[in-house]
């Protein structure tokens, strides 16, 4: 067992005091702070310490990947630990973005290496994800019904958005919002400025109306403090806009266009840090790849916990992603086996206190905010306390049920 000391990504769109309250340090942060990183990428391991020496994650697996990971993992996934676990906290939004598949991933990867290196994708694996929300969490999530995304828009009365409600009406279901899409994020310069804000003064009415899709309306006038003339915007009435209470869980396959708004959340990943972005950022935008990779028939499915034997209360969150799977345990002073028994695991203790033992080494406790990787060699790990454990390990049991259910009405 080691404990983690986690990377903090200091991105500007973060908050300045809910990673420093979760750890337990002085408020407000002095810059922000965006995500707390517990995995082994090279852009951002994290520390801890082996045989007395300061080491990362990473090297700590690249030494023994066989003993560090398992048999199992290492013939699935070679020498790397497969996902990666985050906290993430948004008080501004993040970027409309879509991650790539395996395929997409290695092919475009490859071409990248090839031209001499530099560019859109920062590895050569897929990046699907699960946010589990652990405060109301706001996000835009896969596309709409394509009627329904028409009807948004022309509920704004703007006459340049007539063209995209056109292809919205015109096209297949896919076809259609693909071409929508694309004729959103490559309007013409000239034009951008005006149509977006004429976009953002019918939001701001439409907010306070009593039109069902009001939060949606909102959502965007709020990003626009931000992203003033961004098209993202635009685009984002195309995504189902939804509010996530805490404890609800969201898949997010590759090829699906989302962006998370406002809150914080508990992200587990396959190990990549690969994003096309379309906008509300000033991040490097690649409107081209970003449409070649997006699937807008994704849908992105909330995900119900499965009840599984535990040491206190216990779930699963799966999802059909092969690199992770999460379980939460609520521990009421319990004591018990450590779900999952094998594999590689990372634990993080979201709020109260857990107390990790297994044979022939000293106890680990950690509290609130805190982290350990258990290497797939540690198979009999007991754990008590009282508090919140997520535990985050690799997806390939081929028994886990399925826990997909359809999306949730969206807004």
């Amino acid at each position: 067992m080691d404990l983690l000391q986690p990377i903090i990504k200091p991105y500007a769109w973060g908050s300045r005091d809910a990673l420093a309250r979760l750890q337990g340090r002085s408020t407000p942060s002095a810059g922000p702070e965006a995500e707390l990183w517990m995995g082994a990428h090279p852009s951002g391991a994290a520390g801890t310490t082996r045989g007395g020496q300061a080491t990362t994650l990473l090297d700590v697996v690249a030494e023994d990947p066989h003993r560090e990971l398992g048999a199992a993992c290492v013939r699935e996934f070679g020498d790397r630990l497969p996902f990666l676990l985050k906290v993430l906290a948004a008080e501004q939004p993040l970027s409309i973005q879509v991650h790539p598949d395996r395929e997409q991933a290695r092919s475009a990867f490859a071409a990248q290496q090839a031209e001499g290196g530099g560019g859109p994708y920062a590895d050569d694996w897929p990046k699907p994800e699960l946010l589990h929300a652990l405060s109301r969490f706001e996000v835009l999530a896969g596309f709409r019904d394509r009627e329904e995304a028409a009807q948004l828009l022309e509920n704004l009365g703007v006459d340049g958005l007539r063209p995209v409600i056109g292809l919205l009406r015109g096209g297949t279901d896919a076809q259609g919002l693909s071409e929508a899409l694309r004729a959103v994020l490559e309007r013409a310069p000239d034009e951008r400025a005006p149509l977006v804000s004429a976009v953002v003064e019918s939001s701001r009415r439409l907010a306070r109306s009593a039109n069902p899709h009001a939060a949606a309306y909102a959502a965007l006038v709020r990003m626009a403090r931000h992203h003033p003339d961004d098209l993202g915007l635009v685009a984002s009435l195309l995504l189902n806009h939804r509010v996530l209470e805490p404890g609800t869980a969201l898949f997010m396959p590759a090829g699906g266009l989302h962006a998370y708004v406002h809150g914080v959340g508990l992200e587990l990943l396959a190990n990549s840090d690969n994003v096309l972005r379309a906008g509300l950022t000033a991040k490097e935008v690649n409107v081209p790849e970003l449409l070649r990779i997006t699937n807008p028939a994704v849908r992105v499915p909330v995900v119900t916990p499965t009840g599984v034997a535990g040491p206190g209360p216990t779930w699963l969150y799966d999802c059909p992603a092969r690199e992770f799977a999460l379980y939460k345990t609520e521990l009421d002073g319990s004591h018990g086996p450590l779900v999952p028994a094998s594999g590689p695991r990372i634990a993080f203790c979201a709020d109260g206190s857990a107390r990790l033992s297994t044979g022939g080494t000293e106890p680990l406790r950690i509290a609130a905010g805190s982290s350990c990787f258990l290497p797939a060699s540690d198979d009999d790990v007991l754990v008590e306390g009282r508090g919140t454990l997520f535990v985050a390990a690799v997806g390939l049991s081929p028994d886990k049920p399925s826990s997909l259910v359809q999306d949730s009405p969206s807004h």
